[in-house]
Protein backbone atom coordinates (compact mmCIF):
# COMPACT_ATOMS: atom_id res chain seq x y z
CA UNK A 1 0.00 0.00 0.00
CA UNK A 2 1.26 3.46 -0.84
CA UNK A 3 1.04 5.82 2.12
CA UNK A 4 2.00 9.26 3.34
CA UNK A 5 3.36 8.86 6.86
CA UNK A 6 3.62 11.42 9.64
CA UNK A 7 5.34 9.96 12.67
CA UNK A 8 6.80 10.96 16.01
CA UNK A 9 3.69 12.80 17.19
CA UNK A 10 3.72 13.39 20.92
CA UNK A 11 0.61 12.34 22.87
CA UNK A 12 -0.80 15.88 23.15
CA UNK A 13 -0.45 16.59 19.43
CA UNK A 14 -1.88 13.18 18.53
CA UNK A 15 -4.95 13.85 20.69
CA UNK A 16 -5.31 17.35 19.17
CA UNK A 17 -5.36 15.98 15.63
CA UNK A 18 -7.73 13.09 16.32
CA UNK A 19 -10.09 15.35 18.29
CA UNK A 20 -10.21 17.76 15.34
CA UNK A 21 -11.02 14.90 12.94
CA UNK A 22 -13.74 13.73 15.36
CA UNK A 23 -15.25 17.24 15.50
CA UNK A 24 -15.41 17.31 11.69
CA UNK A 25 -17.29 14.00 11.66
CA UNK A 26 -14.56 12.18 9.72
CA UNK A 27 -14.38 9.12 12.00
CA UNK A 28 -14.75 5.80 10.21
CA UNK A 29 -16.48 2.67 11.44
CA UNK A 30 -13.20 1.24 12.78
CA UNK A 31 -11.47 2.90 15.73
CA UNK A 32 -8.53 5.01 14.58
CA UNK A 33 -9.69 5.25 10.96
CA UNK A 34 -10.80 8.54 9.42
CA UNK A 35 -12.31 9.19 6.00
CA UNK A 36 -10.89 12.30 4.34
CA UNK A 37 -13.23 13.33 1.51
CA UNK A 38 -11.82 13.87 -1.95
CA UNK A 39 -13.20 16.98 -3.69
CA UNK A 40 -15.41 16.14 -6.68
CA UNK A 41 -13.43 18.44 -8.98
CA UNK A 42 -10.39 16.18 -8.49
CA UNK A 43 -12.14 12.94 -9.42
CA UNK A 44 -10.84 10.92 -12.35
CA UNK A 45 -13.17 10.30 -15.32
CA UNK A 46 -14.38 6.90 -14.17
CA UNK A 47 -14.85 8.14 -10.60
CA UNK A 48 -17.03 10.99 -11.92
CA UNK A 49 -19.06 8.51 -13.97
CA UNK A 50 -19.52 6.22 -10.93
CA UNK A 51 -20.16 9.00 -8.39
CA UNK A 52 -23.89 8.29 -8.02
CA UNK A 53 -23.46 4.54 -7.63
CA UNK A 54 -20.12 4.19 -5.83
CA UNK A 55 -19.31 7.61 -4.32
CA UNK A 56 -18.61 9.71 -2.47
CA UNK A 57 -14.86 9.15 -2.64
CA UNK A 58 -12.31 9.48 0.13
CA UNK A 59 -8.85 8.52 1.30
CA UNK A 60 -8.49 6.63 4.55
CA UNK A 61 -6.25 7.93 7.30
CA UNK A 62 -5.13 5.61 10.08
CA UNK A 63 -4.29 7.27 13.39
CA UNK A 64 -1.92 4.93 15.22
CA UNK A 65 -1.73 5.43 18.99
CA UNK A 66 1.29 3.47 20.15
CA UNK A 67 3.43 3.60 23.31
CA UNK A 68 6.48 3.65 21.04
CA UNK A 69 5.36 6.15 18.43
CA UNK A 70 2.13 7.92 17.47
CA UNK A 71 1.62 8.37 13.75
CA UNK A 72 -0.80 9.26 10.97
CA UNK A 73 -0.86 7.12 7.82
CA UNK A 74 -2.73 8.49 4.83
CA UNK A 75 -3.45 5.76 2.29
CA UNK A 76 -2.92 7.06 -1.22
CA UNK A 77 -5.80 4.96 -2.47
CA UNK A 78 -9.05 6.60 -3.52
CA UNK A 79 -11.86 4.55 -2.00
CA UNK A 80 -15.59 4.59 -2.74
CA UNK A 81 -17.98 4.92 0.19
CA UNK A 82 -20.72 2.73 -1.32
CA UNK A 83 -18.66 -0.02 -2.97
CA UNK A 84 -15.57 -1.84 -1.78
CA UNK A 85 -14.63 -3.33 -5.14
CA UNK A 86 -15.00 -1.44 -8.37
CA UNK A 87 -12.69 -0.31 -11.14
CA UNK A 88 -13.16 3.29 -9.93
CA UNK A 89 -11.28 2.47 -6.71
CA UNK A 90 -7.66 3.18 -7.59
CA UNK A 91 -4.45 4.75 -6.43
CA UNK A 92 -4.55 8.52 -6.40
CA UNK A 93 -3.37 10.28 -9.50
CA UNK A 94 -0.71 13.01 -9.05
CA UNK A 95 -3.25 15.84 -8.59
CA UNK A 96 -5.28 13.88 -6.02
CA UNK A 97 -2.16 12.84 -4.14
CA UNK A 98 -0.77 16.39 -4.08
CA UNK A 99 -4.07 17.85 -2.89
CA UNK A 100 -4.60 15.37 -0.07
CA UNK A 101 -1.02 15.52 1.22
CA UNK A 102 -1.16 19.32 1.21
CA UNK A 103 -4.59 19.20 2.88
CA UNK A 104 -3.26 17.03 5.69
CA UNK A 105 -0.12 19.13 6.12
CA UNK A 106 -2.16 22.35 6.27
CA UNK A 107 -4.68 20.79 8.67
CA UNK A 108 -1.88 19.86 11.06
CA UNK A 109 -0.19 23.23 10.67
CA UNK A 110 -3.41 25.09 11.50
CA UNK A 111 -3.70 23.02 14.69
CA UNK A 112 -0.18 24.19 15.56
CA UNK A 113 1.03 20.62 15.85
CA UNK A 114 4.79 20.21 15.68
CA UNK A 115 5.99 17.40 13.43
Amino acid sequence: MRTYLIEDLNDKDYRTVTAAFDELGLRGSIDGIYYLPLPEDLLQGEQKAHLGECGPYFMALEAVDSPDQNSLRLELLVRARNKIRCSCVSYADPAQRKHMIEYLDQFIEELEVSV
